[in-house]
């Protein structure tokens, strides 16, 4: 996991402003949205005007309505009909049509590591594209937020998603964001602290929720790894390499390499930490 070094994140819906006079306003914004505490930090002439509240709560609530359309925990949401069998694929709403495309797009980038069809306990495969859908929501809501801050000024903003983190700044007064990479063994140590001006930095791993991530060549859960970190230009795919990564194993640093553009960051099992740089 990644997390934003400057601020701490609340664990509440809240804002909080913040600035002074060395430096423009700024402020934090937290809701919990796809079971995740999900920030967006602002840094600009209007980051506290209510004009930037109501735009971040434009992109809160998109993101509020990609997970009642994609979520595989409500049993009535559209991806969930799909699942088992009550609707069809091809006749589902384009958005959902469209992550399907991007997930076959994945598949073939990946080498097959990564699959949005996946075995249930049974064994049969469902449709299941939540190793996509969280870094491409975040990635469309953020682009529409920084399209709307456009009209009020240069802003920086930073968008904070249960640790996978895009940032762009359009100020020159500003000092990079800094982000860290946590251990995945020890989550008060950091392993790496970067700086980033514009980019994404996405985390697959052990530390939050254990092993969970399953490889579609075994149908089991991937366990060669206790971590694996991708930073790029989108949070889409950063977020789909750093799970390909993890399901690689020991070999994914190598793939990672292959890459251009993205830096890959690995735990293994005994904790050691490898790196390949774009």
């Amino acid at each position: 996991m990644a997390t934003f070094t400057a601020a701490p994140v609340a664990d509440a819906v809240s804002s909080v402003p913040s600035g002074t006079a060395a430096s423009p306003p700024r402020r934090a914004f937290v809701a919990q949205i796809m079971g995740l505490p999900m920030s967006v930090h602002v840094r600009g002439p209007r980051a506290q005007a209510d004009a930037v509240a109501e735009v971040v709560a434009s992109a809160f609530d998109e993101l509020r309505t990609d997970e009642a359309m994609f979520s595989i925990w409500r049993p009535d949401s559209p991806v969930s009909r799909i699942r088992d069998g009550r609707d069809q694929l091809s006749e589902a709403h384009p958005r959902i049509r469209h992550v399907a495309g991007l997930c076959e797009l994945a598949g073939q980038r990946t080498g097959g590591a990564f699959s949005a069809w996946l075995p249930d306990v049974a064994g049969t495969l469902r449709f299941e594209p939540t190793g996509l859908v969280k870094g491409w929501a975040v990635s469309e809501a953020f682009a529409g937020l920084r399209r709307r801050l456009a009209g009020m000024g240069a802003h920086d903003v930073l968008f904070n998603a249960g640790g996978d983190i895009v940032v762009a700044c359009s100020r020159t007064d500003t000092p990079d964001w800094s982000i860290a990479i946590e251990d995945p063994r020890d989550r008060s140590r950091l392993l790496r602290t970067l700086r980033l001006r514009t980019g994404a930095v996405a985390t697959s791993g052990t530390a939050a929720r254990g092993r969970h991530i399953t490889d579609p060549a075994t149908g089991t859960q991937a366990a060669g790894l206790l971590s694996a970190t991708v930073i790029g230009p989108e949070l889409t795919w950063a977020d789909v390499y750093a799970t390909a990564a993890f399901v690689k194993g020991p070999t994914g640093l190598g793939w990672l390499a292959t890459l251009a553009g993205h830096v890959g960051v690995l735990v293994s099992l005994d904790g050691r930490v490898s790196s390949v740089a774009a």
